[in-house]
């Protein structure tokens, strides 16, 4: 029997029972959509997490100070971290392109009948340019202004948005812990990191928040940008073992600091969403099994009640393959068009979950040919035992049967 022979017969065969065959297929339907859509919801996820942490700064070390211990208990970050050590930093070791010091706190902002607590940063004009901030309206401060000291602030989205409105906050006055500054820009929204809203923060020169307003000489962090090209583990090695020396730290004292490596975080960051993605599609494919088990349910009725047919089919000559062919592509027929329903839906779902929740997602290649692959293996895998017991049938019982 020819191949084209089956595929008719087949056909004609699953249009005979439309209703039956929907409900076969749905399975498969729900399965794949849900497969395809919880792929696409963790694959957004990870997108977004990813481009908020690269938006902070590509290339990026940190170095901030150790946590004390009493008891086991830590109770505090340790004042290690000095000026010097990121003039140092920025002069000695190669493929250091940038560094910027922060003194941070948080800070009272007030302007006239309006005020917030936001998070006050007081760096070196590198800052901005290490961590991809850009200004939205007016300048940075100079080297003039960081060297005496200015009173020159900068304010984060939300920051001017809460204290001005829609009013210009450039070249007004704001009061900082009660001392007055003038601001001088606004910086472009970044929007909420989780851990840290770079939009709600006033920016302010180093030297000013350090003798002015939080009355300290050491420092909250060091940024470090590298050089692409470099390996940043190397420079990574390279600070940790300058800022041991600079501390004078004993071969097996523990560090007083620690550096971050931002390829780190964002392999860290990778790895729990790639997680959580699975989990979710693993769930989904669970409904993918169940569709596979509707298959061969329907597969096993239509053998029963085709069996007279089947005795007929015998008899004028069909061999036990083209039976098991005919039966095993109806199967397939099946989870096949469900495959492709159900990618319709998938894409249906994700689109409706970016629509109402406005989480996004991203409906990858990979995620589509999957979960197409799986639902024609499930339907050759289901209905191959309808399709062998079909073909073993006996002729002669086959024709006897009522």
């Amino acid at each position: 029997m020819l191949l084209w022979t089956i595929l008719k017969v087949a056909l004609r065969s699953l249009l005979a029972n439309r209703m039956r065959t929907f409900l076969a297929m749905l399975g498969i339907i729900i399965g794949v959509g849900a497969v395809i859509s919880m792929l696409a919801l963790g694959a957004g996820a990870q997108k977004a997490v990813m481009d908020r942490v690269t938006a902070m700064g590509s290339d990026l070390l940190i170095v901030r100070p150790g946590q004390s211990s009493r008891g086991g208990v830590r109770s505090g970050n340790v004042q290690s971290l000095k000026l010097e050590d990121a003039e140092v930093i920025l002069n000695e070791i190669d493929g250091v392109l940038a560094v910027a010091p922060l003194a941070m706190g948080r800070a009272q902002v007030k302007y006239f009948n309006r005020n917030c607590n936001t998070t006050l940063t007081g760096t070196s004009l590198t800052y901005l340019d290490i961590r991809n901030f850009t200004l939205e309206r007016g300048r940075a401060f100079t080297s003039v202004e960081e060297e005496h000291s200015a009173r020159v602030a900068i304010l984060g989205a939300n920051t001017a948005l809460d204290l001005f409105g829609k009013q210009d906050p450039v070249d007004e006055i704001v009061k900082v812990q009660s001392v007055a500054f003038r601001v001088i820009g606004v910086l472009q929204a970044k929007g909420d990191q989780g851990w840290f809203n770079p939009d709600d923060i006033v920016i302010v020169p180093y030297t000013t928040a350090m003798k002015q307003l939080l009355g300290q000489d050491y420092l909250s962090e060091i940024d470090i940008k590298a050089d692409g090209e470099q390996d940043l583990k190397k420079i990574e090695k390279e600070t940790t073992s300058l800022l041991r020396k600079r501390h004078r730290l004993r071969a097996n004292a523990e560090d007083d600091f620690s550096v971050r490596n931002q390829a780190d975080i964002l392999e860290m960051v990778s790895s729990v969403t790639r997680t959580f993605t699975i989990l979710m599609g693993g769930i989904a494919g669970i409904s993918l099994l169940v569709g596979g088990i509707g298959i061969m349910n329907i597969m096993l009725v239509t053998v029963t009640e085709r069996t007279r047919e089947i005795g007929v089919r015998k008899a004028i000559g069909a061999r036990d393959r083209d039976i098991l062919r005919q039966f095993l592509l109806e199967s397939s027929v099946i989870s096949g068009l469900g495959g492709v329903l159900g990618i319709a839906l998938g894409f249906g779902i994700a689109a409706g979950i970016t629509h109402f929740t406005e989480s996004p997602t991203v409906v990858e290649t990979f995620s589509v040919v999957l979960a197409l692959a799986v639902s024609l293996s499930i339907g050759i895998f289901f209905g191959y035992y309808p399709a062998w017991r079909a073909s073993r049938l006996n002729p002669i019982e086959a024709l006897r049967y009522e």
